[in-house]
């Protein structure tokens, strides 16, 4: 029988006699302290130090989890900028990740922000002149022929979830260069605490194929690789030798597309799709995030959401995606194609879009409107404007996908309540600064009316003597539980339909918290539970499920598989491995 691979170069996961799991390890001393899955610091027992050769090493007292939760807490609250806060959790992560899990996982609602939009936004811009420790694999154009030599060299044997960004369009700020790799640190961060993979599961990953910021290249302290993109076939030559690579090491692998430009994030999507299994968050997690939020919001209304118009402005990635999901969700509730198609219109620089504007790219087409969809309307130029759009044709619900501050005017708003008594009104963009309107503005315009989710976090608002809460639109209670169900089922594919269950469960789950529109950020692990658990029903429904002990369970029995699967922040015993090293 051939020897089973260890879970990580370093150490196995094993189980006494009594069914207790322990961590075997082969590394010992100083060594074992500087590797972050294993380094418990002070929380390391007696009997473990002098087995393992720290003893003297460390202090000597034996703290416990919590103790050092409550030392640690004390010591991020005296950071003084967001940025410090990040850098300082991000240093912890890199020390000691069972303890930086367990701290995140208790002040998740807190730390959110931080770790992720809009803070994670700054990290990537100064990336570069804040590097302080290794993580993560990187790939660029100085060594992508020998990708699977450098595969090699990661020391997990296990990987099951990878986030990969070639980082052309971050959030709202657009090419980043080498700094994208906070991004697939910061998403992956969330796929454990969130969703419940396993830290020694998660790989990021930074595809270097350039950047086409000058600054970038001429900044000495740059990290990246000092040249302009790659494009056309050398970008795809690039892209088919990571995949080949990474399908070869691990197998078992999903991997999330993140933060691809435009054309480029749907053409990559399309091409690996059936390739390996994968997603790309930006179009098919933003998309299913707003979907749930717009079914949220017509529930409120007491309405359905055939019941809404939607006009989504933003024909990028994040739009594009949003205006798929949505004509999915119509569909699903009993439109036709076309008529779920005559419900979306999508508005970008042009203006609305139109067949004959110019660069139109092969996603955006089938919402691109004709001549005679909008005979009869008033437009002082060429193409319908944005309030042109908004006034004519009856929408309901807007959303906004652009990075563009301020770009929903007063006037815009209140010509929506000419057609419905609470308007819709999502401006999605991240980060804070980049918001196409202020929630508070929008209650004000609206007298209250309004129905609002940002993609950035606000804080209620009182207006009128009545406090509003503003919904978090936010990823991150789609894609945990998505590539988590996903990794549970081993899919063989990410079909539309396990994108869109993970719609539907985030609505459906939402409708206990009252008068929201998506859940609060505290209920995000038991919520990426249940979406695990309907995505991986959704990938055995549709017979992309390759893990045959799921196949026959019932639902109660599948929900309890997730839960025993989920990965919880505590210290396992260390003992040393036969042969380890001293």
């Amino acid at each position: 029988m051939p020897e089973v691979p260890r879970v990580s170069r370093y150490y196995d996961v094993k189980r006494d006699p009594d069914g207790h799991r322990y961590l075997d390890v082969n590394v010992t001393g100083f060594s074992l302290l500087h590797i972050p899955l294993l380094n418990k610091s002070t929380g390391f027992t007696p009997e473990e130090r002098r087995a393992l050769g720290i003893e003297g090493l460390i202090p000597p007292h034996h703290s416990t989890l919590e103790e050092q939760k409550r030392r640690t807490y004390l010591r991020y609250l005296q950071q003084a900028t967001d940025l410090d806060k990040h850098e300082f959790l991000r240093a912890l992560q890199d020390r000691n990740e069972v303890l930086f899990y367990a701290l995140f996982a208790d002040h998740l609602e807190e730390m959110l922000p931080i770790l992720y939009t809009p803070t994670v936004g700054e990290a990537v811009r100064v990336f570069s002149h804040i590097y302080r420790y290794p993580r993560g694999f990187a790939v660029s154009t100085e060594n992508i022929d020998r990708v699977d030599e450098l595969l090699e060299n990661v020391p997990l044997n296990d990987v099951r979830m990878i986030v990969a960004t070639d980082s052309s369009a971050i959030l709202g700020i657009g090419d980043q260069g080498f700094g994208g790799m906070a991004i697939s640190i910061g998403k992956l961060s969330l796929y454990t605490a969130a969703g419940g993979v396993g830290p020694d599961k998660t790989l990021p990953v930074e595809l270097d194929v350039g950047t086409d910021r000058q600054d970038l290249i001429d900044d000495p302290l740059y990290l990246g690789v000092h040249h302009k993109r790659l494009t056309g076939a050398e970008y795809d030559e690039f892209l088919d030798r990571f995949v080949e690579a990474t399908v070869a090491r691990y197998p078992k692998a999903i991997i999330q597309w993140e933060d691809f430009a435009r054309g480029t994030a749907f053409r990559v999507l399309e091409r690996y799709r059936k390739v390996v299994p994968s997603f790309n968050d930006d179009i098919q997690g933003t998309g299913a995030m707003a979907l749930a939020g717009l079914i949220s919001a017509s529930r409120l209304k007491g309405e359905r959401l055939t019941d809404q118009t939607f006009v989504v402005v933003g024909a990028g990635a994040g739009g594009i995606g949003v205006a798929m999901a949505i004509r999915q969700g119509l569909m699903r509730e009993g439109l036709g194609y076309a008529e779920a198609n005559a419900r979306v219109f999508v508005v970008d620089r042009y203006g609305l879009l139109m067949h004959g504007q110019p660069g139109l790219e092969d996603h955006q087409l089938s919402f691109a409107r004709s001549p005679e969809d909008v005979a009869g309307w008033t437009c002082e130029g060429e193409w319908p404007t944005l309030h042109e759009t908004v006034t004519q044709s009856g929408a309901t619900a807007l959303l906004g996908l652009t990075g563009v501050p301020g770009l929903f005017r007063q006037p815009t708003i209140e010509a929506m309540l000419a057609h419905t008594p609470r308007p819709i009104v999502f401006p999605l963009s991240n980060p804070t600064s980049n918001v196409e309107a202020q929630p508070a503005d929008l209650l004000r315009w609206t007298d209250g009316a309004a129905i609002i989710a940002t993609g950035s976090p606000f804080a209620d608002i009182e207006y009128g003597g009545q406090m509003y809460p503003v919904g978090q639109g936010n990823n991150a209670f789609i894609f945990p539980g998505l590539g988590f169900g996903a990794v549970i089922s081993r899919a063989r594919e990410i079909t539309d339909g396990m994108v869109m269950e993970a719609a539907q469960t985030l609505a459906d789950e939402t409708a206990q918290y009252g008068h929201r529109v998506y859940p609060p950020i505290s209920a995000i692990r038991e919520l990426s539970l249940k979406v695990a658990v309907r995505v991986a029903r959704r990938a055995i429904t549709e017979g992309v499920c390759a893990e045959r002990r799921v196949r026959n369970l019932t639902d109660d029995e599948l929900e309890t598989f997730v839960r025993g699967r989920q990965w919880v922040p505590k210290y396992l015993p260390l003992r040393k491995a036969a042969g380890a090293r001293d």
